[in-house]
């Protein structure tokens, strides 16, 4: 399980709503002064992310919780969301390069092109179909796990307020 501590937001019949803190690995590595990823993480700055979470522990308004999302299921959400696209571009343009020199064409660049739409929007399609099926998973779906350590929170405003 991948953890990550979270602010509860809100809560309501439909769900609860979290908060969490998006955070950079930059700075934790000996390249960090002339990386272009670290400047830009530092230009850019601290940003939240809202997201609605399964409450086990019947957590409140305000509560600095531990959040779990398992890996398996955060593995085949970003396959899906990354790699199936270029997996159905591949295979339709080569459908398209094939089906063109099935039929001799002398343009087929512009048909292999129109397969190669036509497959990246099949599998637009297809992750929203994904996407309705897990909509109410709870492998997919972050779960409170626990209250967090009140030494965690301290520390943690402790390292926002120091320069």
């Amino acid at each position: 399980m991948i953890t990550e501590q979270a602010t509860v937001i809100s809560s309501d019949k439909k769900g609860t709503w979290i908060e969490t803190q998006r955070k950079s690995s930059c700075g934790q590595c000996s390249a960090n002064k002339g990386c272009g990823t670290s400047v830009l993480s530092k230009v850019i700055g601290n940003k939240f992310s809202t997201m609605k979470a399964i409450n086990k522990i019947d957590a409140k308004v305000g509560d600095k919780v531990i959040i779990a999302l398992n890996e398996g299921s955060l593995l085949k959400g970003a396959f899906m969301t990354y790699m199936l696209p270029l997996l159905y571009i591949f295979a339709f343009s080569w459908l398209g390069q094939f089906c063109a020199s099935l039929f001799s064409l002398d343009n087929n660049e512009l048909l292999i092109i129109i397969f190669a739409i036509s497959g990246f929007y099949l599998a637009i399609k297809q992750l929203k179909r994904f996407s309705a099926s897990i909509a109410e998973d709870e492998d997919y779906q972050p779960v409170i796990i626990k209250q967090a350590e009140p030494f965690s929170i301290i520390v943690e405003a402790k390292s926002i307020l120091e320069p």
